[in-house]
């Protein structure tokens, strides 16, 4: 009985063994052709370290290969510095991360700054060239004045100006008490003083410093009856308002005349 049960085990059936199963061990050519099926199927997943660096994918900035800078940056031709600034701090927030991506938006945006640079530099050569060229198609005698004159350094014109404006605002606050005397004779000492620095020559600082408060004095007592007296404050006398107009004659000479 045995024997017989060994000779018919092509057709015996289990219940623990199912019907797949068993065709599968009648045939193994069969099973080696599914096999290789799956594994043709089933293909493993490469990543890339360049896309994601940090383990996610990293958005790449689409117009890398614009090669107008404002059409890279996405601003008009006419765009400011800061709308520049803006679009570029933006750019590189959204594309975070993606190399390539933060090297294009950064030279489109040093290419902007030096155009930018160079057009600033010429404008500043053609005005002193303008201004150049006026001189010298100017009059004989509006050179011969301007023989005597000069611009100094920008701190200097401000440091004098708040001396002088200083010393105006404090005979405004002394007016009640008394004249501006003598906060004109410390202005004069004041504009002697710079003009000797200028000129190395006492007599001529002298000279110059009281010229221009005599030019003042006198222009101040012309113009100011002339000014409506709704203009002016009913406290301030006539010896204030000319005094203030010296002040300023005091600065333009110690400030711009040779």
């Amino acid at each position: 009985m045995s024997s017989s049960l060994l000779l018919s085990g092509s057709t015996v059936s289990s219940s623990f063994i199912a019907p797949s199963k068993l065709s599968l061990l009648r045939n193994p050519n069969q099973s080696l052709s599914l096999s290789r099926n799956v594994s043709r199927t089933f293909k493993p997943l490469r990543c890339s370290s360049a896309d994601s660096p940090y383990g996610g994918n990293v958005p790449t900035f689409p117009r890398t290969r614009v090669w107008d800078p404002y059409k890279r940056l996405g601003i008009s031709p006419y765009a400011s510095e800061e709308e520049i600034w803006a679009s570029r701090n933006f750019l590189l927030e959204q594309y975070a991360g993606h190399e390539r991506s933060q090297e294009s938006i950064e030279g489109a945006f040093e290419k902007l700054l030096m155009s930018s640079f160079v057009k600033r530099k010429k404008t500043k050569i053609n005005l002193k060239t303008r201004l150049k060229k006026k001189v010298e198609e100017s009059p004989p005698w509006l050179k011969a004045l301007l023989d005597f004159v000069e611009m100094p350094p920008m701190d200097t014109v401000f440091r004098r100006l708040f001396l002088f404006s200083f010393m105006g605002g404090w005979s405004i606050m002394n007016s009640a008490e008394g004249g501006p005397a003598f906060q004109v004779a410390v202005s004069l000492a004041a504009c002697v003083y710079f003009l000797n620095e200028k000129t190395k020559s006492l007599g001529r600082a002298c000279l110059i410093g009281f010229g221009a408060l005599t030019v003042g004095w006198f222009c101040g007592s012309l113009v100011i009856p002339m000014i409506p007296t709704a203009f002016i404050n009913p406290t301030w006398t006539l010896e204030l308002l000319t005094s203030l107009v010296a002040y300023v004659f005091l600065f333009l000479s110690c400030t711009f005349l040779k």
